[in-house]
């Protein structure tokens, strides 16, 4: 059985997810728990020193704490990075959801597909909600309909459309658009599956 967390350590590979994370996670935790947001210089950082800082929480990690690791699939093996990331909490010591066999588990990795903007197009309401001159059509067209699977580069194919419509003449300023996505995304119109994957998650570190 998993309890519900009094703290939440999220360990991520840039600032514009530690920015989305910030704005969406103070709409869902609850008054009375808490969590960290930390960052790393890029996901080859993240997953140099991953295991060295698990191993440090395995030395006084509270038993209602959880760590959730969240790291961009880009171009690898979904499958072969999920399983490098379980081995480097394996080895430091602590259980991964993924090998808890429904016990008490201290970590959970989750892997972003293939980009943090996959979640924007996963909720295209929210983004038509801060940016409302772009189409309402854009996950009908061909090669945007799986938000997983956008086609040309997630945050570059963001980036075009909203160019395209106005916004961000300079380049997509990822930090301010993180910021105000996560605090629009609605987990429920959200048809993103590596977003779902992440949200079944938070949902039950945060039951009773």
């Amino acid at each position: 059985m998993n309890m519900g967390f009094s703290h939440l350590e999220f360990l991520v590979e840039e600032p514009s997810m530690e920015a989305f994370l910030g704005a969406f996670l103070h709409r869902w935790v609850p008054a009375g728990r808490t969590f960290g947001i930390h960052w790393f210089q890029g996901k080859s950082d993240l997953l140099d020193k991953l295991e060295d800082r698990l191993r440090s929480y395995a030395t006084c990690l509270p038993e209602d704490w959880r760590l959730v690791v969240l790291v961009d699939r880009d171009e690898d093996s979904c499958v072969e990075l999920k399983e490098r990331l379980e081995e480097q909490a394996a080895r430091a010591g602590l259980v991964t959801k993924s090998r808890s066999d429904g016990a008490l588990w201290h970590v959970v990795n989750r892997v972003v597909v293939e980009e943090l903007e996959a979640w924007y197009f996963g909720d295209w309401e929210a983004v038509r909600m801060v940016y409302p001159r772009v189409p309402r059509t854009i996950p009908q067209r061909r090669g945007m309909r799986d938000p997983d699977a956008v086609q040309g580069g997630t945050w570059e194919a963001f980036e075009r459309i909203l160019q395209r419509h106005g916004y961000f003449q300079g380049g997509l300023r990822k930090l301010e658009a993180a910021r105000v996505l996560g605090a629009a995304l609605d987990p429920s119109r959200n048809r993103s599956g590596s977003f779902q994957a992440f949200w079944r998650v938070l949902q039950e570190a945060l039951s009773p």
